[in-house]
Parts: C-alpha cells; sequence; structure tokens
C-alpha cells in the first residue's frame, strides 16, 4: 500500500516513500521473503537500494515489475514456489522476519494496524492471541462466536503439526504482480503462520487461474485430504481485519465466518 504514488527511477527501479518504522517494516519483509527467492521461491519486487530506510530518507527504491497477463503455467509455478517460500520456515508461529523486534503492520498505510508478533510453540494459540483477538476487539458490535473460536484454536483443536512458514501476511491478488518470468509478490506483511493462511488472503477477492494455483501449491506442499474445508478459518485474518479497518458489510460476512468455522 503506498503512502505517496511510485516515482520511476529509471528502466529497472522506482522510488516508493514509506517514512519511518513502517517503511523498515517492509524492507525487512521484503528481504526475508527474498532469501527464499534464492532456494526456488516466489520473486520479490525487491529493494534495489542497499542503504536501510530511515526517517530521514522514507524512501524504497523497489525493482519494477514490467507486468503481463498470467496464463496457466504461470499460476501453475506461482504455486509450486509459493509452497517453496513457506517450506523456508520462521523461527516459531508468531515470529517476524529475522532482525526484527516488536509489532509489524497490517492493513492500507494510511489506515496501519500493529501486527502484535509473539512466538508461540502452536499455530493455534498463535492464530487466536496474535491475529483473531486483537483485531476482533476492533470490530465494531463485535463478531459473535469469537470467544468459542479462540478457546478451541488454544485448545489445538485446528493445530496439525506442520511447522511455522514463512508467509507473504497479505497475499490478497493485488499484492501478486505477473511479469513475463512469473509472479512477483510485494507488500508483504511477513512472519511465522500457517501456509493456508496466505491462501486464505489469496481467496478472499480470488486471483486469475486460482484454482491452478491452489492446485499445484497443494501438490507441492504435501497438503492433506480435506484441506480445503479449512479454509474459511485461514481467511478470518484478511475477513477480521478488513471488518476492523473498513466495517460495513465485511462485519456480516466476518460474523457468518465464524459460524461456519464453529462448525468444523
Amino acid at each position: 500500500m503506498f503512502t505517496t504514488f511510485p516515482r520511476l527511477v529509471d528502466a529497472t527501479g522506482f522510488t516508493k516513500h514509506n517514512p519511518g518504522r513502517p517503511g523498515a517494516w517492509e524492507h525487512t519483509c521484503l528481504d526475508w521473503l527474498e532469501e527464499a527467492t534464492a532456494q526456488g521461491g516466489v520473486a520479490v519486487a525487491g529493494v534495489r537500494s542497499p542503504e536501510t530506510p530511515t526517517e530521514q530518507a522514507g524512501d524504497l527504491v523497489l525493482r519494477r515489475v514490467v507486468p503481463v497477463p498470467p496464463d496457466e503455467s504461470a499460476a501453475e509455478d506461482f504455486g509450486r514456489r509459493l509452497a517453496v517460500t513457506h517450506s523456508c520456515g520462521a523461527a516459531a508461529f508468531g515470529a517476524g522476519p529475522r532482525g526484527w523486534a516488536g509489532a509489524g503492520y497490517q492493513g492500507p498505510n494510511d489506515r496501519l494496524l500493529d501486527l502484535p508478533l509473539a512466538s508461540h510453540r502452536t499455530w493455534g494459540s498463535y492464530y487466536a492471541e496474535v491475529v483473531l483477538a486483537p483485531l476482533e476487539r476492533r470490530v465494531t458490535g463485535g463478531v459473535p462466536g469469537t470467544g468459542r473460536l479462540l478457546a478451541r484454536l488454544v485448545a489445538g483443536d485446528f493445530d496439525d503439526g506442520r511447522p511455522p512458514a514463512r508467509l507473504h501476511g497479505d497475499l490478497w491478488s493485488g499484492n501478486v504482480m505477473w511479469s513475463a518470468q512469473g509472479a512477483v509478490l510485494v507488500d508483504p506483511s511477513a512472519h511465522g503462520g500457517h501456509g493456508l493462511t496466505d491462501l486464505g488472503f489469496l481467496t478472499m477477492f480470488g486471483a486469475p487461474h486460482l484454482e491452478r494455483i491452489l492446485d499445484s501449491y497443494a501438490e507441492a506442499a504435501e497438503l492433506p485430504p480435506g484441506w480445503r474445508e479449512l479454509l474459511p478459518l485461514h481467511r478470518l485474518h484478511v475477513l477480521f481485519l478488513h471488518a476492523a479497518v473498513f466495517g460495513g458489510g465485511y462485519v456480516d460476512e466476518a460474523r457468518s465466518a465464524v459460524r461456519q468455522v464453529l462448525a468444523l
């Protein structure tokens, strides 16, 4: 999410103005995801300038992506590479990128919310305490049933033993660009979580050749049967975030989704 419109620097880069700690967060997240690119993960519109952004500078010089329409082959490649990015892991569920201290950020830049990072031994406790509970408290009128869902998460009802994945953390389709070389990730809120949560974001508003992406990811990540039934649970992150920031119909959608998940 841009605080100002990007400014083209040259044929290979553009400047994005994102000052202060949020800019440092974006820089750190991009670098962390780019480590996975070197292992075969998804490409990242990484920081071209070697300098860490400061409150005085506030500019990130990012590599330019020339967009092209994606085809099914590109979608399949994205799914496979996303599984590789996730497999590069994190220190713990709820842990931020290496070297980052304190809370991260999530949401649009003009209405940023904290992502209160804290390491957890299990995915369920992290998802309940780091992700859903803080967001639900910001939703006008609340989301009925959330307390019961949080209790089930903390109790481990949805834990599956998979290790922490290296998440993009805001993987809606607008943060996936498509170049002639394949998918390129932008604007991350990266941290350790469950890979299905990135898929939950991706299914929120749809994506080109979405089913190809999902099937390719599932095969590469060796997901167990029935994984699609859990997508509504993992989509709650983006739903609660939108309900907290924008309200309106997202609140009703979040309430409906919680009822659906409680029936699992």
